[in-house]
């Protein structure tokens, strides 16, 4: 009976049986083989001297060969994150007409590059210089993901504008016999406008004031977080930055500290001049997450600070905002934002840390959503699949051949970052793609239904009366006070 039982749990273990004799005790097994993941391979830059660079013809063609992961058995792909849904509702205007030649092309009127993929190699034609290296660093994300996802993107045409306010207003696109709105894409959008919304280029590292790559900057930001407890931060809120590129910022600065008043906020000014000539010895955004509140505010437009000041484990109190990057706006206000009046912020912000601090627990959960959300749904993996289903849905609109124009230039990531110098080329090393992914991309959600998108933004605004009530309450309490 022993034996039988010894013999039964060989056969359901990992090993296998090369000899079995009825009338020994002694049994002879040896493990069996494993199957093991295929190993992922990486492919360095060819980067050559005192020549001209060139693009090598030896990357990887696809993702990853059929037959090496044939024997392995890989978890499905998971389901995108819930904000991917807005690719569908940013490419509507599309949907039932198709993008043709025309309607590109007239998209040029602000662009900065077009950017051309045909039979995965990339072509660039450069219209204007963008504002410091903002499409250098936005055309080497796109060739990261080319490295992370080679072959699985169609060939496809786009216009792009760095610029940071969107121009394709939907009014001029309104009438029975407009000639459809031309596609642009940029870093953010608003409810007026039909631009297209990418990841902005700071996820490659914002070289000029020395932002490391999203990817390694998250690490910090996750390590600064676990030694500092909520509780154990300044219970103010806190804010730094560039007020002088919008009135609405200048405004913010009436709520700091006084003689006269004490709104709960400590507002400080970032002088970037100074601190390039200090080494940015001061601007680590890994340390300023030091207060329990953290305020996010537009600037000329949206503002890529807001992904850091989510990320920092604080409830982040959101000034009433007017445009949206690619993943803002999932977001829902007391789940992973406290919202903020703009007309009167400086109320505003002292009754939110007030309530904060009295209701210490649930101030905590709704900064702790928020950095979970970040960590978790807005890693560099989920960006590269964003971008990856974007430009494919957008590719299925396409009523033309994509062709590379005269004067266009083929581009890759050896063109780019061996002939880069100091922080540009620090950064592009960084956030180098070191070889093809060994996963596919996560699977893109359905598009809202209309009747869920209504209802996700009733509760939106929902909450945000909540808030403004709670708010009027507390300020006419004192007033009989």
């Amino acid at each position: 009976m022993i034996e039988l039982f010894a013999f039964s749990i060989i056969l359901q273990s990992n090993f296998s049986v090369h000899n079995i004799s009825r009338n020994k005790t002694v049994i002879i097994v040896s493990r069996k083989p494993q199957n093991r993941p295929p190993k992922r391979i990486t492919t360095p830059l060819n980067c050559v001297k005192n020549q001209t660079q060139t693009c090598p013809t030896n990357y990887p063609k696809t993702s990853q060969t059929q037959e090496s992961i044939s024997d392995y058995s890989i978890p499905p792909t998971s389901t995108c994150p819930d904000y991917f849904r807005w690719i569908h509702e940013d490419l509507s205007p599309w949907k039932v007409t198709g993008i043709t030649r025309d309607m590109l092309e007239r998209a040029n009127q602000t662009a900065h590059f077009r950017l051309i993929l045909v039979n995965n190699k990339v072509y660039i034609h450069k219209y204007k210089q963008s504002i410091q290296t903002r499409d250098v660093f936005t055309i080497w994300g796109i060739l990261q993901l080319l490295r992370k996802y080679p072959g699985r993107l169609p060939d496809l045409e786009l216009m792009f504008d760095c610029d940071d306010r969107p121009v394709i207003r939907s009014r001029d696109y309104s009438g029975p016999n407009n000639k459809g709105p031309p596609p642009l894409f940029r870093y953010s959008g608003d409810r007026w406008t039909m631009d297209i919304v990418f990841p902005d280029w700071s996820f490659w590292g914002w070289a000029e004031i020395n932002i490391k790559p999203w990817e390694s900057l998250l690490r910090e930001l996750k390590e600064g977080n676990n030694g500092r407890n909520w509780v154990d931060r300044e219970p103010y809120a806190y804010w730094k930055g560039n007020p002088f590129v919008a009135e609405t910022r200048r405004d913010l600065l009436t709520c700091n500290l006084s003689d006269k008043h004490d709104w709960n906020a400590r507002l400080y000014v970032q002088d970037w001049i100074l601190e390039s000539k200090q080494g940015f010895q001061q601007s680590n955004l890994a340390s300023q997450c030091a207060h329990r509140y953290k305020i996010y505010i537009e600037g000329y437009a949206w503002s890529v600070s807001e992904k850091y000041i989510l990320a920092c484990d604080s409830t982040t109190l959101i000034v009433k905002p007017y445009f949206h990057d690619f993943f803002i706006r999932y977001l829902q206000p007391l789940r992973h934002y406290w919202p903020i009046r703009d007309k009167d912020k400086c109320k505003s912000i002292k009754f939110a840390v007030d309530w904060g601090n009295t209701h210490k627990q649930k101030a905590q959960e709704i900064g702790r959503a928020a950095s979970n959300f970040i960590q978790e749904e807005l890693k560099m993996e989920y960006v590269y699949d964003y971008m990856f289903h974007l430009l494919n849905e957008y590719a299925k609109l396409l009523k033309f051949k994509p062709v590379a124009p005269d004067g266009a230039v083929e581009v890759c990531s050896e063109t780019m970052a061996c002939t880069a110098n100091g922080s540009h080329k620090k950064f592009m090393m960084e956030s180098l793609v070191k070889g093809p992914s060994i996963t596919s991309p996560c699977t893109l959600p359905p598009p809202y239904e209309p009747k869920v998108l209504g209802a996700f933004y009733r509760r939106k605004l929902n909450a945000i009366l909540q808030v403004q009530k709670w708010e009027d309450r507390y300020w006419e309490s004192l007033k009989k006070q």
